[in-house]
């Protein structure tokens, strides 16, 4: 089943086609979540928190095709208060604990972990919100503050500088 014909059910109650669409994108909400926080623990707890959020607002989804970009902004906002809890409790995740990334992270390099470690963490979301939550520079701007040609240009500068640090 495809995942407009997924999503619809889902959004109609049907768990099933709910954990069918999780099941598709889990993998991406995960390596978006570590990058974003640096800590497989915070990751998995952002994931969850997301998942649970989704599910319980799954009917106010306007649309069958657009179940990705959604739930991405469910993450987006799960990782934001994770990270103000931990300003609130020791300041935020370092980022070379990226190093640390458990067997479950589907094969990323420990090259790609430290060409991510060279953007600072405003590029390092753009780069995760283009690469692994499939947004167009109008959508991230909308989600970070950051205006759409700027998006566009450190998502260039910031893949040049990981494609320079990889080479």
């Amino acid at each position: 089943m495809d995942e407009k014909s997924l999503a619809l059910r889902a959004s109609q109650g049907d768990k099933e086609a709910f954990a069918a669409l999780y099941m598709l994108y889990r993998d991406d909400l995960y390596r978006y979540a570590y990058y974003k926080l640096g800590s497989s623990e915070d990751a998995r707890d952002a994931v969850s928190e997301c998942i649970v959020s989704a599910f319980e607002s799954i009917g106010s989804l306007r649309s069958a095709g657009s179940f990705k970009p959604w739930i991405f902004r469910i993450l987006y906002r799960s990782c934001a208060v994770c990270i103000a809890r931990q300003s609130e409790q020791s300041g935020r995740a370092d980022v070379s604990e990226l190093d640390k990334l458990p067997s479950e992270d589907g094969g990323i390099s420990a090259e790609l972990k430290e060409a991510f470690g060279v953007l600072s963490p405003q590029d390092r979301d753009i780069v995760l919100l283009s690469a692994l939550g499939g947004y167009n520079s109008r959508e991230i701007s909308a989600m970070t503050g950051i205006g759409a040609v700027t998006v566009r240009s450190r998502l260039s500068r910031s893949l040049k500088k990981m494609r320079s640090f990889l080479e």
